[in-house]
């Protein structure tokens, strides 16, 4: 049996063409036994993950679909009452896609499917987890971020943008074009960065810092080209740069993963870090925007969920 979280509003309302016509016609010619679970708004991913897991067997894997965006996927993650016990197949309908993008899963639905059917495999994977100084906490699948990305993030879930490059093809440009209106009035202060047990790094004037489980966030930018989704660490890109100018001539480049070779951006690699800045700025985890706050501590749960990959 397969449980099968759908965001029919993904891909800017076509999440549910593909369900109906692609999707579900296919389960039924292959005879899969399956429950469809259609999120209804922002959030309702978590609540029927936490619904469908609840009474997890521990002799039996449940076996989830999810069928949306890195969105989706988070608010799943976040419902989700025992990783351990979960497989997680994937058909990505979302716009920026990075995630799908890091594990080589193609945005073809039936080619997706496949791989969760017949081609690929179960294995286990690291997820995030984010906690924040009043003890809550949230688990991510990707990344997560503060600052600059965060902010990003925020513009792009309030832009009309969005839509109608999803209607074209070209959704991930958005993070591009958000992120060059928002550089403009990105502020960047002091904070201090503490990896594992060690002294605390300065960061004189903190403009972003990415967590990443996975080497992609924000349609396409490969700020830690190292990660390793499997590896129990996490890899942070902290940029520490004041001068737009040559923000804007890193920025393109992280596309290709090259952007360490500009001063002022550096990787980190560790197993839990903590980040305080001096003011409140934007959290987002894979896109998601959380709240503004000024401490962090971030870990990596090491292969504490199972993934079918290619």
């Amino acid at each position: 049996m397969y449980h099968i979280i759908i965001n029919p509003a993904s891909r800017s309302g076509k999440g549910m063409k593909l369900w109906k016509e692609t999707i579900e016609p296919a389960l039924i010619r292959e005879q899969i036994a399956y429950a469809p679970y259609l999120s209804a708004c922002d959030g309702n991913a978590k609540d029927l993950a936490a619904a469908i897991t609840a009474g997890a067997d521990s002799l039996e894997p449940i076996r989830l679909i999810v069928i949306g965006g890195d969105g989706t996927l988070n608010e799943t993650l976040n419902g989700i009452a025992a990783p351990e016990q979960t497989v997680i197949g994937y058909i990505p309908t979302g716009s920026s896609n990075d995630f799908a993008r890091d594990m080589r899963i193609p945005t073809d639905p039936m080619q997706a499917l496949d791989i969760i059917l017949h081609t690929g495999k179960p294995r286990a994977y690291d997820y995030g987890l984010l906690t924040f100084p009043d003890g809550s906490t949230h688990r991510f699948i990707g990344s997560c971020g503060i600052g600059f990305d965060a902010a990003t993030c925020e513009a792009v879930s309030r832009s009309t943008l969005k839509v109608k490059l999803n209607k074209v093809g070209l959704g991930k440009l958005v993070y591009l074009f958000v992120a060059l209106q928002q550089l403009f009035h990105a502020k960047a202060d002091p904070a201090e960065l503490y990896l594992d047990d060690k002294a605390p790094v300065p960061i004189r004037h903190l403009l972003f810092c990415s967590g990443m489980i996975h080497r992609y966030e924000g349609g396409g930018f490969m700020f830690c080209p190292d990660a390793d989704a499997a590896d129990g660490l996490l890899d942070l890109c902290c940029v520490d740069i004041t001068s737009k100018p040559k923000i804007l001539l890193a920025l393109p480049s992280a596309f290709q993963g090259k952007h360490y070779r500009h001063k002022g951006i550096t990787p980190y690699r560790a197993r839990t870090f903590t980040l305080k800045t001096q003011t409140p700025r934007w959290v987002h985890t894979d896109g998601e925007v959380l709240r503004e706050c000024s401490e962090l501590t971030v870990s990596c749960c090491h292969h504490g969920i199972f993934i079918v990959s290619p």
